[in-house]
């Protein structure tokens, strides 16, 4: 067996998502290459075995063509440095790997596959190279991977002339007429490969095609061949493998005698490879995993009987629209030590004995999105209780960096690779369509086989992160809270919602009129091209970029030309204006349901890298309130009964606090235990002047540190924010740091911390991975130490607004009280309360909401209430 090392390196690492260890190595092409090698090792048995790799990017072909392979983007850094971790892999497994100075792997593998041959062993090649086809004989069949990296393609020379109609040595020819973009071989102009197996069809080689261009019909194609055919034969030379390297190994070097159990369960559990630990001959540890597209055995159940279910069950429920609060249902995956199991979503939601089970406290379920799972049940009457493993949840826990929420990526990217995306099953766009029969069933019973195989492993992963109280105390409480909200829904006025698109029509009417007036003429005000030519050609405003299409009209431009023309600022609120009519006020009245006026934001907890919440459909988190127009949208949010209020209740300065608690600074300490203003405080420090001498604009300026600090500012940033020159920011940064000498040492702290250890940790132990902090680029590792810094505040401070949701619904059900929480935006809860617990509510939700986690400085937590959530602030 000859291994083209490079080629499936370079396909797994582009066919896996971007996997990498708790110390931030990328690790996704050799877990991929090793998927292949232990299933080709399986199937084959191979006596003798090399994997060849490329020596260097010059070889003797440079010499014939010097743009050989000239077109190449470099090789991604993420799989360079994988390819060390590829070669000890190799010699874990006893593997003999061999480059050759001035030639390719091809070469090495096309001299010893003749070789082998001439000796009279069977030879099998594996690579992601079609190149090496031409290599096929009898005693010689090249396996391409495609779909991934373990599905093999076998090449025999019957396959060839069933495939192209041709024998392996025309493949030489093919390439040499149509060449290899992927190798800059260039071939002849405007022949592709349809034409090319035609020409040698009919021609046999290229060399005949060439002395008997007269024949060829068609006149354009004959003066193509006439004139580059040239470089159509030196197209063939460069396309043909050699087979006489001059390699110094022999067979008896290939000979396999397999692995060494110690050294390659060592590199398995070094690169976290725990999927695969359990395959390898004498391990110890228990692996459900099973090889790509492995057949598994499953029952369709077309009545349900209490005997169907295990008190520990998966539970995978399939939810085929986007929204899934229309709670259409496609099926139920269901697997344990009983089998696997597909219901049929009709026969489920009938059953009695399935509701039973599902509303059961008792019966644990293991399921995927158990949040979607409970909303989408419960629009079918059936209150979903017992869950204790959420698949999805327990993922983004261990890397919230991995964006897939795709069923078979989160599976794939933990070792779960016998399942298909749902992509490939149901099509997508407007061909996606669910999927019948047994194909939906085997793809249920995949999905549920692979949440029961992962349950124990990833567990195992979370204990080992000390994560197993985040994920047990905070996130799985918190997804069934979130459910119970998204479920609920927020009432809106939609009269007040309609007349306000009225009020802002009128006023972008009235706002367009004066742009006209100042503008001298009418014009497209959404046309960057046309606002243009009126701003920097007519008016003769100062042109400060430009685009490919013109005068940039950006944001930031037209930010910086405030000063210079009244129309300027006009056009701002123009834009401004017309996003909030058309993105939230039309928005909403689009998303509104129709029998209860209420809308039901999904909450996104598996998405965002500090585990902070986000909203969509609608993103109720980020109304522009800066705008007043922004902030009445608000009225239009109100309580759902008679005699009710909102009542929303936010933190103060919760990062600032988080701040002082992680650095220990005993000034940012000692400011907040006396409740000072943090701003006028730092101020004071950082200008050395007493309370009394703090300008406005010197207070300004502390804010901009303070909160700077937080996202781990620089000094171009704090001079942009500020309108100051970079050295005056720096100054003050400089500064700042002198006064604060705890949040310096943080600073410094942190960032030596995340490049030993890879990533850096919230004060309840969530992760954030960054691999990025020991980059050679310079811009990318400044762009990860400020990560370092401020994922550890930002994420700290979700965990307490987090960990106060749960403390609040605890209690609000302990005293008996009928207020609901509607909303989490940032650091502010919102509420529909009765006017009679208010008084109630006035000192329990602050008490609650600040002891949420107990820091070195108090939590301070300020709220109101009113009609609406407009009048709530």
């Amino acid at each position: 067996m000859l291994i083209d090392g490079n080629s499936v390196a370079y396909r797994a690492f582009f066919a896996l998502p971007l996997l990498h260890n708790e110390k931030g190595v990328y690790t996704n092409a050799v877990y991929g290459f090793t998927t292949m090698l232990m299933k080709v090792l399986e199937e084959e048995k191979p006596t003798h075995i090399l994997v060849a790799f490329d020596a260097g990017k010059t070889t003797f072909r440079h010499e014939t063509y010097k743009e050989y392979k000239g077109g190449r983007q470099k090789t991604p850094p993420e799989l360079s440095e994988q390819f060390p971790f590829l070669r000890e892999l190799l010699d874990a497994y006893g593997i003999k790997r061999y480059e050759l100075e001035n030639y390719e792997a091809d070469d090495i593998i096309g001299t010893l596959a003749i070789e082998a041959e001439k000796d009279g062993y069977e030879v099998k090649v594996i690579s992601g190279d079609k190149d090496l086809t031409q290599l096929t004989t009898d005693h010689i069949t090249v396996g391409i991977t495609r779909k991934g990296i373990t599905d093999i393609e076998n090449y025999t020379p019957e396959h060839i002339k069933e495939k192209y109609g041709l024998t392996p040595e025309q493949i030489i020819d093919m390439k040499g007429l149509m060449g290899d973009q992927s190798d800059n071989i260039p071939g002849v102009p405007g022949v592709g490969e349809k034409t090319a197996i035609k020409l040698l069809k009919e021609f046999g080689t290229l060399e005949n095609l060439l002395g008997s261009i007269d024949k060829v019909s068609g006149p354009k194609l004959k003066e193509r061949l006439e004139e580059f055919k040239d470089q159509a034969v030196m197209s063939k030379e460069l396309a043909t493998i050699s087979t006489k390297a001059p390699i110094d190994v022999n067979m008896s070097d290939l000979m396999y005698e397999g692995y060494n159990l110690a050294v390659l369960r060592s590199l398995f559990q070094e690169l976290e490879f725990n999927s695969l630990l359990g395959k390898l001959e004498g391990g110890d540890e228990e692996t459900e995993d099973q090889p790509e597209n492995e057949a598994i055995e499953f029952q369709t159940a077309e009545s349900i009987a209490e005997g169907l279910f295990a008190n520990h069950m998966a539970l995978y429920v399939e939810i085929l629209e986007d929204n899934y609060h229309t709670g259409a249902i496609a099926g139920f995956g269901l697997s344990s030590e009983k089998g696997n199991v597909f219901l049929p979503a009709e026969t489920a939601l009938k059953s009695k004995v399935f509701k039973k089970w599902a509303e059961d406290e008792t019966k644990k379920k293991q399921v995927y999105d158990g949040k979607r799972s409970i909303v989408s049940l419960r629009r079918h009457g059936i209150d979903l209780k017992g869950i204790d493993f959420d698949l999805l949840l327990v993922s983004y826990l261990l890397n919230p960096s991995e964006s897939t929420t795709d069923f078979a990526g989160v599976a794939q990217r933990h070792g779960y690779t016998n399942v298909q995306t749902d992509e490939a099953v149901y099509g997508k766009g407007a061909k996606k369509k669910v999927a019948e029969g047994d194909i939906l069933a085997e793809h249920l019973s995949r999905k549920a086989l692979g949440i029961a195989s992962l349950y124990k492993p990833l567990l195992d992963e979370l204990d080992k992160n000390e994560q197993l109280d985040l994920f047990y105390d905070l996130e799985l409480p918190l997804s069934f809270i979130l459910a119970d909200m998204e479920y609920t829904g927020v009432k809106v006025d939609i009269e007040r919602l309609r007349d306000m698109k009225a009020e802002m029509a009128e006023r972008l009417s009235q706002i367009e009129e004066k742009i006209y007036n100042l503008a001298g003429e009418k014009f497209n005000i959404n046309s960057p091209k046309q606002l243009g030519v009126i701003l920097f050609e007519k008016l003769g405003l100062p042109v400060i970029k430009k685009t490919k299409t013109g005068y940039s009209t950006a944001a930031d431009v037209l930010e910086k030309l405030a000063p210079a023309h009244e129309i300027i600022q006009e056009i701002l609120n123009y834009r401004q204006l017309g996003k909030l009519q058309s993105t939230y006020i039309e928005g909403l009245l689009k998303v509104v349901h129709k029998d209860s006026d209420k809308v039901h934001t999904r909450f996104n907890q598996a998405l965002t890298q500090t585990g902070r919440l986000s909203s969509t459909d609608p993103n109720l988190q980020n109304i522009p309130i800066r705008l007043e127009e922004g902030r009445k949208i608000r009225q239009a949010f109100i309580p759902s009964q008679e005699d009710w209020v909102i009542f929303a209740a936010d933190y103060s300065q919760i990062e600032l606090r988080v701040l002082a608690h992680i650095a220990e600074d005993e000034k940012l300490m000692e400011a907040f235990r006396e409740d000072m203003d943090i701003h006028t405080k730092t101020a004071m420090d950082v200008f050395h002047v007493s309370k009394d001498e703090v300008t406005s604009n010197m207070r300004r300026q502390a804010k901009a540190v303070n909160f700077g600090i937080i996202y781990g500012i620089s000094d171009y940033g704090l001079s942009q924010n500020l309108g100051i020159t970079r050295k005056e920011a720096g100054t003050f940064i400089d500064r700042y740091l002198e006064s604060f000498p705890g949040v310096r040492n943080y600073m410094k702290d942190i960032v030596m911390d995340a490049k030993q250890k890879g990533y850096v940790s919230t004060l309840l132990h969530r992760r954030r991975y960054i691999p990025e902090i020991n980059s050679r680029n310079f811009n990318i590792r400044s762009f990860a130490e400020r990560t370092a810094m401020n994922t550890p505040i930002q994420g700290s401070a979700a965990d307490i607004i987090k960990k106060a949701m749960i403390d609040m619904y605890k209690k609000l059900e302990e005293e008996g009280l009928k207020t609901r929480l509607l909303l989490q935006v940032h650091d502010e809860l919102i509420f529909e309360a009765p006017k009679n617990e208010i008084e109630k509510l006035e000192k329990l939700v602050p008490d609650v909401m600040e002891h949420a986690l107990e820091l070195k400085v108090p939590l301070k937590v300020d709220y109101s209430y009113g009609p609406t959530w407009y009048d709530a602030k």
